[in-house]
């Protein structure tokens, strides 16, 4: 058994031992909380493969297109940095990322399936800093205070 059992995967074992003991089908959805049909498909995983088959369920949908190994890849490649990837910035897009999956792997997502995909890896949107980290903010004082004066323009005064 998993160290931490998620919540679907909890109820659908409350579910199987209601079953066990006994209960409806109806019962046990009325319970659980789900629908009739859905505790039906479970009864059917109960009995062939016992509580462990209601725990070890996926959660369903489609299967992605890529494989663990191409999401390690992937994954790989956005560490090294959109600039190892041939790009001419140090920022990835979705639009970027998006591409480097068709590159390499010949594998088209939209740039919502791309987003999902980088949510499940763990990645988040970050915005860069708009000014420099190493920026010396008495230096910056000091340039306001004597050099932007003289740079700026005089009223009455064109440039010739």
């Amino acid at each position: 058994m998993a160290a931490k059992m998620d919540e679907a995967a909890r109820r659908r074992v409350r579910a199987g031992r209601l079953l066990l003991k006994g209960k409806k089908p109806a019962e046990v959805a009325a319970t659980v909380g789900a629908p009739r049909q859905t505790v039906y498909r479970w009864l059917g995983v109960l009995q062939e493969e016992g509580i462990d088959g209601l725990r070890e369920m996926s959660k369903g949908g489609r299967p992605s297109l890529m494989s663990d190994e191409q999401i390690g890849e992937l994954r790989e490649a956005l560490l090294a940095g959109p600039m190892a990837a041939g790009y001419g910035t140090d920022l990835w897009t979705l639009k970027r990322v998006r591409l480097l999956i068709e590159k390499r792997f010949g594998i088209k997502y939209s740039d919502v399936n791309v987003w999902r995909i980088l949510g499940a890896m763990g990645f988040s949107s970050q915005k860069p800093e708009k000014r420099a980290i190493e920026r010396n903010a008495q230096a910056v004082a000091q340039w306001k205070k004597r050099t932007w004066p003289l740079l700026k323009k005089k009223p009455g005064k064109s440039a010739a």
